[in-house]
């Protein structure tokens, strides 16, 4: 049997439903999170249940039935019941079911709270090599900072970049590059790594905060300053990272190598210590 939970309960998934009248089906109504397992352990919880209520603030939706710890003790139980030992848990939490109307519903609208598991390795030969990445334009709404439901862009931005048998694509408004479809990005130039700032036109990353503080403990620079896609094309080395691809070599961007094509020197001390900070924080 695989359980998932939804609304306070861990049920079989075969058993599990969703209303047609969820608002998170009808609008797109709602957040989400998506945390890894690694050895039976997770890995940055509060990290992003944190992230999961101010997601939830900026759009006015009542998580006040929940903490912080009861939404990690729900992770820790899910993942148990279903024997993940590496993998993930994915969260979601609509507005509630009321009749579709684009309104808000009453106070009495309750939300909806689901979450499954699944099981599987770490990118491992990925992260020895590196990928490919497209580019394409942000054709994204501007509070890319809410981890909400709302993905057509970034499935577009992706189904485009597996046509073009690449990783990931990465996203650009008129020339500045913001973030993946599905990951942060970065450009590492003479020692230094550059990000686009944590604003309203990126998601910050819980892998990303972990990136810069490894970057920090190591004495290489990082930069929260916007570039171009000339500066990525010309970049020493480039990364793009998430919970499920962790710090991820770019070695190929369109038809252009990155560097030599070869994952570089950077990438490979920040993915060692990313190692090692998971190694003490799962």
């Amino acid at each position: 049997m695989t359980y998932i939970f939804i609304n306070d309960e861990f049920v079989d998934e075969s058993k599990g439903q969703v209303s047609f009248s969820d608002r998170g089906y009808n609008f797109g109504d709602g957040i989400y999170e998506y945390i890894r397992i690694y050895d039976g352990e997770v890995f940055t919880a509060h990290e992003h249940y944190e992230r999961l209520f101010r997601s939830a603030k900026e759009i006015g939706l009542n998580l006040e039935d929940y903490s912080v710890e009861g939404l990690i003790d729900v992770t820790k139980e899910l993942a148990a019941k279903n024997n993940v030992v590496n993998g993930g848990i994915y969260i979601q939490v609509t507005r509630g079911v009321a009749p579709r109307n684009h309104p808000f519903p009453d106070a009495s609208t309750k939300p909806v709270f689901t979450a499954f598991s699944k099981s599987y390795d770490r990118p491992y030969e990925e992260l020895e090599n590196g990928v490919k990445a497209i580019t394409v334009d942000d054709i994204r709404w501007l509070r890319c900072d809410i981890k909400s439901l709302n993905l057509l862009g970034n499935v577009l931005a992706k189904e485009k970049a597996t046509q073009n048998d690449a990783a990931e694509a990465i996203m650009h408004r008129d020339q500045t590059v913001t973030e993946g479809s599905s990951s942060n990005v970065y450009a590492i130039k003479n020692g230094k790594i550059y990000t686009h700032p944590a604003n309203n036109l990126i998601l910050n990353g819980i892998t990303r905060r972990v990136i810069k503080k490894i970057a920090q403990d190591l004495e290489i620079p990082f930069i929260e300053e916007a570039f171009n896609l000339d500066f990525l094309n010309n970049a020493d080395e480039v990364i793009v990272s998430s919970t499920s691809v962790e710090v991820m070599p770019v070695v190929q961007v369109n038809d252009r190598k990155i560097g030599d094509g070869k994952v570089g020197q950077i990438t490979k001390q920040l993915q060692k210590s990313f190692d090692n900070y998971i190694e003490s924080n799962s």
